[in-house]
């Protein structure tokens, strides 16, 4: 009963905006989105939403002193948790106030903005929603690490069209321990960003978690070469784009090699290696240019070795490729908020941040060093590119061992015996 006449104040905010210019519309659309009056809010809700970034960035500046308190204090009230609700649903993110963000969760959409922006997508596939705080551990990381840092998201907003969508949900466990102490994680999954331009076509692709350094400087060589690619005579972006990836696989697999000689590790192949994949065949009838072979027949098989990488060696490649770096203080600052109520001291609070920023050296390392020339070489091939939902789907299944054909996603065995009733499974 209470929608239509809320509906007609809004109607009323908007026609007056129009009609006199004397209403700062998204202003009073960012104060009534904390009302206390959820119809009210809601709807106020999806008007900042259509807006788009300018939605977010109205919340932000009508509330910034009461987040300005919260980054400082980390203390929480009815208003912040109004304030921080009404932010994460226009924005569509977690935690969205330290990022500023908005995220389309329609591709079309983005592809839309895209065009008439001229900007390349950004695209995350993930496991759980982005919006949600029990997504996947690698999404999790980049709201604290990644999109939190005022460099990169400052870079994402100028250069960037953002989208997300969720591949299938974050299987999560609880650990009871039965006196009212609970622990909550999710146990799996992996997340991949994807560079596409305005038509959809994939360009580039990280897998996994990078340091902060490396997202970044990953996307603004991604969005340069989107850039150039642009400008290019119809059909000879392909080119552009080939060349390009072929230029990184190169990099990145000289890097890799220095960093074995610099990290003295030395790699035998396994009994059961094998180099067939280099033998794979190419589609010569597709190759449009005279050294379209030699940008195509580039595969990886570094794979063949991972079984044999111990951490240690891992430690030792990162030490040369990815050198431990500090987290930005703002990215501290989220973290610190989040760990408010552990009761952690300072110096166990300095020995988490230490193992965290070892983490994400080694992620780095290993998710350009093992991965990424793997998805150059898949995106150089002949229409490896231009079908995302495919190519995404290879990525999970091959690349992430998460095949959309097991429900289970590798934590449930039927040949395990569990001594419960069925098994210890419950179907819903």
């Amino acid at each position: 009963m209470r929608t239509a006449p809320i509906a007609l104040a809004i109607a009323f905010l908007m026609f007056s905006n129009a009609v006199s210019g004397s209403v700062d519309l998204a202003r009073e659309l960012a104060l009534a989105a904390v009302s206390v009056d959820r119809d009210l809010s809601e709807a106020a809700i999806s008007e900042l939403r259509a807006m788009g970034q300018k939605g977010v960035d109205s919340l932000l500046s009508e509330h910034a002193a009461e987040i300005s308190r919260f980054k400082e204090t980390g203390k929480r009230s009815e208003l912040w948790d109004r304030i921080a609700a009404a932010v994460d649903a226009v924005s569509m993110q977690k935690d969205a106030y330290a990022s500023g963000l908005f995220w389309y969760t329609d591709l079309e959409e983005a592809k839309l903005a895209a065009k008439a922006s001229k900007r390349p997508i950004l695209s995350l596939r993930l496991l759980g929603n982005l919006n949600e705080e029990f997504s996947c551990a690698n999404s999790r990381l980049f709201r604290s690490i990644l999109y939190s840092d005022p460099r990169i998201s400052s870079h994402l907003r100028e250069n960037y069209i953002l989208h997300w969508r969720s591949v299938r949900p974050a299987p999560r466990i609880t650990i009871d321990f039965g006196d009212g102490r609970k622990i909550i994680r999710t146990i799996t999954g992996n997340s991949i960003h994807y560079v596409l331009d305005a038509d959809g076509t994939i360009i580039d692709a990280l897998p996994g978690l990078y340091g902060q350094k490396a997202f970044l400087e990953n996307l603004t060589q991604a969005a340069e070469i989107s850039r150039t690619a642009g400008g290019a005579v119809a059909g000879s972006k392909y080119q552009h784009y080939n060349r390009w990836r072929a230029e990184r696989f190169d990099r990145i697999r000289q890097a890799r090699e220095g960093a074995l000689a610099a990290a003295d590790i030395s790699l035998n192949d396994p009994e059961t290696g094998t180099d067939a994949i280099r033998a794979m065949p190419i589609a010569v009838t597709k190759m449009v240019v005279t050294d379209e072979q030699t940008l195509l027949r580039r595969y990886d098989d570094f794979a063949r070795f991972e079984a044999a990488i111990k951490l240690d060696d891992w430690r030792a490649l990162a030490a040369v490729y990815s050198p431990v770096a500090e987290l930005s203080d703002a990215a501290v600052g989220f973290i610190r908020i989040q760990n408010l109520e552990t009761g952690r001291s300072a110096g166990e609070f300095a020995l988490m941040l230490a193992r965290l920023s070892e983490f994400v050296a080694l992620d780095t390392t290993r998710n350009d060093l093992l991965f990424r020339p793997q998805l150059l070489s898949w995106l150089n091939q002949p229409l490896g590119q231009d079908d995302l939902e495919a190519f995404n789907s290879r990525v999970y299944t091959e690349l992430f061992k998460t095949p959309e054909s097991d429900p289970w996603l590798g934590l449930y065995s039927n040949d395990v015996y569990a001594a419960l009733n069925g098994n210890g499974i419950i179907l819903r």
